[in-house]
């Protein structure tokens, strides 16, 4: 019998889930109701937050975001090119110009010493603000981000779509969670399926500035409010202040988001035991992203890199092992490579997007089902 296909993710979802979105439709709100802000203050709480915002995906958090920060037509943002299109694209919506700075080569985290290269050799103003992503869920040191970008009046936006539970260790010792808003202006997490917590969409903005929280929730919902109006005719009275957008999330997602978000932590320490299984299995053979000292990977994709990559893709899939790549360097795409990013110096990201090949890797992946990936990928390697 073949085996049933293993894909490279997939979502969580038990009784408690289903019993929570049924007990939510069943109620008086399906959106803008009492289970958004619940979920947002049990976020906020989560990463150690002030402030939180839902939204309808992380796409329309990155897009808030810099719209909150105040981006402006031909603004300039540093981002990484290993990342998904979002991270990059949310610049190009406020008409912005994205730059990328290269990979560090072990960590796959955006190069704070490419960033810093690029900032110096262009005059000061240049530059606006850096979006640092924390890769496969392994985070970025956003204390040394948080210098330079002071040094250079820039603001940061951490996406942290990948890492719900991640952390780091900063200069003191003290250990600092993905998204908590100490070093960062503000962050963007991902709800979608194959994500640590599965909403089917949405996303979640986190910060600790009540300036940038009262900005956000007002552009989510198309820049209406019934807060420091000019005039008010009555309790229906409402005003639209300034453009902006429906990008806010349901009341049933946000209760499935809930029941997820109270299982993290579990989820993590899971994601870690399979991460230890194939890094015991791979050292020494196969190269994998590394774990700086003190650091806390919340393992959203195992990550190796293989000099036949398309050959163990293929070898995997007939095998039933469903493996994905992250990602093709967003310069490479045809969209940024028209507007004139074909040539970018990024030699570390398309090095390693030339190998890349990532493992399945989700909490509900059995010790069979690992073994049997590690089985084959060995197999191929050592053949």
């Amino acid at each position: 019998m073949d085996r049933a296909i293993i894909p490279y993710g997939r979502q969580s979802i038990g009784q408690d889930d289903i019993d929570a979105v049924i007990s939510t439709l069943s109620g008086d709100f399906l959106t803008q109701g009492p289970k958004i802000n619940e979920f947002e203050e049990k976020f906020a709480s989560y990463v150690g937050a002030k402030h939180a915002v839902a939204v309808s995906n992380a796409t329309a958090g990155l897009h808030l975001a810099v719209l909150a920060l105040g981006l402006k037509k031909g603004e300039r943002v540093i981002t990484t090119p290993i990342t998904f299109a979002a991270s990059a694209n949310c610049v190009r919506y406020a008409q912005g110009e994205v730059w990328f700075a290269d990979i560090d080569p072990d960590t796959y985290l955006l190069s704070l010493e490419s960033v810093k290269k690029l900032i110096e050799s262009k005059p000061h103003g240049f530059f606006k603000g850096i979006i640092p992503v924390d890769f496969a869920g392994l985070p970025v040191n956003l204390e040394e981000f948080r210098h330079l970008a002071k040094a250079h009046n820039l603001w940061l936006i951490e996406d942290a779509a990948h890492a719900p539970g991640g952390c780091f260790t900063d200069s003191e010792g003290t250990l600092q969670r993905c998204g908590n808003g100490n070093y960062a202006d503000l962050a963007i997490f991902s709800f979608h399926p194959v994500k640590h917590i599965a909403c089917g969409e949405g996303g979640m903005v986190t910060t600790n500035s009540d300036t940038l929280h009262k900005k956000l929730l007002s552009l989510r919902t198309h820049g209406i409010t019934k807060e420091d109006m000019s005039e008010n005719h009555g309790g229906w009275y409402y005003e639209m202040q300034e453009l902006g957008y429906n990008y806010r999330l349901t009341d049933f997602q946000s209760a499935l988001g809930i029941t997820q978000l109270a299982k993290n932590n579990e989820g993590v320490i899971r994601r870690n035991q399979i991460a230890e299984k194939y890094k015991n299995a791979f050292n020494g053979k196969i190269k994998y992203q590394s774990l700086p000292k003190g650091t806390c990977n919340a393992y959203h994709l195992f990550v190796i890199e293989v000099s036949n990559r398309k050959g163990l893709y293929d070898y995997l899939r007939k095998q039933n092992v469903f493996t994905q790549i992250h990602y093709i360097p967003v310069h490479k795409l045809p969209y940024y490579s028209r507007i004139g990013y074909a040539n970018a110096d990024l030699g570390n990201a398309e090095d390693y997007y030339s190998k890349c090949i990532s493992l399945p890797m989700y909490p509900s992946l059995t010790n069979d089902e690992q073994g049997f990936v590690i089985e084959k990928v060995l197999t191929f390697i050592d053949g």
